[in-house]
């Protein structure tokens, strides 16, 4: 919001201010206490009121700035809420989360059945976590961790002897109820691993990551003997183990084909499989995969070094009817494996980002993928010439295109594909990356009208200021606003962005943008005027990727989730439209020069 705007609010009575925000919901109040002091003052005012909160959903991200406060407040105010969400709490320096707020969280909040913690919860659950645990709703059926040490997890879940409890009597699993563990640890091992499976007798979810500082001893490590304990009450539908390369190169390097096998054996009823870094598995135990599990629909792998066209050589003879395939930094993949792939007609996720390999001849099968929503090419060689079996059949099916680091493609592929395609579906669309991507190709995507609701163009030298106008000019099957369509734009490092830019991002332009990317360097002041000039908008200068969140990404794919509008941006926005004519006005004037 203006500072102009800011000042006219404090000087409004508190009274009208007061009345203005009981008339709107809790999260309008919220939004406007930080306009401004009165506000601030009026909203807390109201709030006062409100000993509890009637919320059923509550979904909480970028919470570094509150201490562990904010947990105890919500199990003593939000008793009602069934799913919980919680994004890195207290990660700000000078935070701090206590087992007391913890224990406030989960006594309190006695409804829940699905909660998210996306922060480090073992820097506070250090002993008893399994008396803090027991306090958690007996509905609770989905529990989602940022990131816990393995033994933190063994020791929550270990039916051992309890404290007061005679040596023939073994204390009964904690969270019994849970279907669905989403876990993020420092190391994945047969010991956690085994505890799991056996401990959660209604698991039907699995997904566990690592990422470790160091190289796994074998204590401290996922071996075959480990996954032959997977799935022990034999519920499991869905699995995921990946090992992260975030900190260190490693892989499960104590697994191989034999331990695959084993597992499969036990899981032949499992539709969703995901495994990353299993360097030692080969064609062999893939296929095994493929081979033993009927009912699968989902197949993602990652850093499959070992990973060859075979797997998928007689694929069309199995059973299978997959719909999701990611096959990532698998680099010894070929166009002939996705030959063989597309006999799965009904595929609508194709994930072949990384794999350098993959070029133009891969494009034509397919592109006869008519059920085809998300395709990720990114680092492949595919070309202008070869992208070109996309214009028809698939493209028309499309929601989301990733060509990231597709270094041959040039302006050339943007006319190829959106040249009189205005009724598409496409509405998210990564062009990052592509040194030889300039303003010209942006035009042309500009005049198409496609309502493309995220635009990823990172790392464009040649992108600069005519884009930004081009894009703020664009309109989508009328609509009044400039730039409608955008929720989501990054232009971090773009060469040619410059402070002219910057004019064509503020109001009333891109009036749904919630997320933007630009590079802080251009000149602080400006982004910052930028980041109050638009309050719901959150700005990133820092080169971090929009629209994710890292800990709630466990398989690598791309996570997008938008708020709707609140009855205050809404009012906001009803507002623009009206005064904002004028600008609107001369946008016409200019648009019409810069598509002359």
């Amino acid at each position: 919001m203006a500072s102009g705007n800011v000042e006219s609010l404090d000087q409004l009575p508190m009274a009208l201010l007061a009345t203005i925000m009981t008339k709107l919901d809790i999260s309008s109040i919220c939004s406007l206490a930080v306009t401004c002091r009165n506000c601030n003052s009026c909203a807390s005012h109201i709030l006062s009121f409100l000993p509890n909160f009637h919320i059923l959903e509550l979904c909480l991200r970028n919470c570094a700035d509150f201490s562990g406060k904010l947990l105890s407040e919500i199990g003593s105010r939000c008793k009602d809420v069934r799913s919980l969400y919680l994004g890195s709490v207290a990660e700000k320096s000078g935070r701090a989360i206590h087992t007391s707020d913890l224990k406030e969280l989960l006594s309190g909040c006695t409804q829940l059945e699905a909660i998210s913690l996306m922060f480090d919860i073992s820097l506070f659950l250090r002993h008893n976590v399994a008396r803090i645990w027991a306090l958690a709703s007996e509905k609770l059926t989905s529990l989602e961790v940022g990131y816990v040490s393995s033994v933190t997890v063994t020791e929550l879940l270990s039916p051992n002897v309890g404290p007061h409890q005679c040596l023939n009597q073994v204390r009964p699993s904690i969270l019994p109820g849970i279907h669905k563990l989403s876990l993020f640890v420092d190391y994945i091992t047969d010991t956690m691993v085994g505890t799991i499976s056996k401990g959660l007798v209604l698991l039907t979810h699995l997904e566990l990551r690592d990422a470790p500082l160091i190289e796994p001893r074998v204590t401290f490590d996922l071996t075959n003997s480990g996954l032959q304990q997977i799935n022990h009450h034999g519920r499991l539908k869905h699995l995921s183990l990946v090992r992260s390369q975030e900190f260190l190169i490693t892989y499960f390097k104590r697994v191989n084909d034999l331990g695959v096998l084993l597992m499969a054996d036990e899981c032949e009823n499992i539709e969703s499989i995901c495994l990353g870094g299993f360097c030692r598995v080969t064609d062999t135990g893939f296929k095994t995969i493929l081979h033993s599990c009927s009912n699968l629909y989902k197949l993602k792998v990652s850093h499959g070094s070992q990973l060859t066209d075979l797997v998928f050589h007689d694929i069309a003879a199995t059973s299978l009817s997959l719909t999701h395939v990611s096959l990532r930094w698998c680099n010894l993949l070929t166009n002939q494996a996705i030959r063989s792939l597309v006999c799965n007609i009904g595929l609508k996720v194709l994930d072949l980002r990384s794999c350098k390999n993959l070029g133009d001849e891969a494009l034509p099968a397919i592109g006869s993928l008519c059920e085809l929503k998300t395709l990720l090419l990114d680092g492949s060689d595919i070309t202008d010439v070869g992208i070109a079996n996309l214009r028809y059949g698939v493209f028309s099916s499309l929601v989301s295109l990733s060509v990231r680091g597709c270094k041959k493609l040039t302006d050339k592929c943007l006319s190829v594909l959106f040249n009189g395609s205005s009724k598409l579906e496409l509405q998210e669309l990564d062009l990052s990356n592509l040194p030889n991507l300039s303003d010209n190709g942006v035009l042309a995507l500009a005049k198409s009208q496609v309502p493309i609701s995220e635009l990823r163009m990172r790392h464009c030298p040649l992108i600069g200021d005519t884009s930004v106008m081009a894009l703020a000019s664009m309109r989508v099957d009328g609509d009044r606003g400039h730039g409608s369509s955008l929720r989501l734009l990054d232009l971090y490092n773009c060469g040619g962005i410059t402070q002219l830019s910057f004019r064509w991002l503020k109001k009333p332009y891109f009036p749904r943008l919630r997320w933007l990317g630009v590079t802080g360097s251009v000149n602080r002041d400006i982004v910052d005027a930028l980041a109050r000039n638009r309050p719901f908008m959150h700005v990133a200068c820092c080169g971090e990727e929009l629209g994710t969140d890292p800990l709630n990404n466990l398989d690598g794919s791309y996570v997008h989730n938008y708020e709707e509008l609140d009855e205050l941006e809404q009012w906001l926005q009803e507002g623009e439209g009206e005064s904002g004519e004028e600008e609107m006005e001369d946008a016409d004037d200019d648009a019409d020069v810069l598509f002359e």
